[in-house]
């Protein structure tokens, strides 16, 4: 749901000056199949080892799998917002309104 919300906001992120992915703890054949399925215009990447996830803190210490969060990073590196309560039927209108919020300037700005 979220994947498709992003999809579906595409065009309204790309607008801004950054990069977008998602990035999945699954296997790099299923979220390859998964991202053909979806149609994804955005590139989602393979963690299968989950060493990404450990290092962000969102690996769920229990179940094993990520917490749905959003990490916004500026240019120069350093983080600039951490969402933590994402929504996944909203998750791209939602970036796409943070990113306003947070300055971040528009492509041609």
């Amino acid at each position: 749901m979220e994947c498709k919300s992003l999809r579906e906001s595409g065009e309204e992120l790309r607008a801004f000056d950054v990069a977008y992915f998602a990035v999945s703890v699954d296997p790099l054949e299923e979220i390859t199949r998964f991202a053909k399925s979806l149609e994804a215009d955005y590139p989602m990447l393979a963690d299968a080892d989950a060493a990404v996830a450990k290092g962000y803190g969102v690996l769920h210490p229990e179940r094993g799998f990520p917490r749905r969060w959003t990490f916004y990073i500026g240019k120069d590196g350093k983080l600039l917002h951490v969402d933590r309560e994402v929504k996944a039927g909203t998750a791209g209108p939602d970036m796409a309104r943070r990113l306003a919020e947070l300055g971040v300037a528009k492509k041609g700005s």
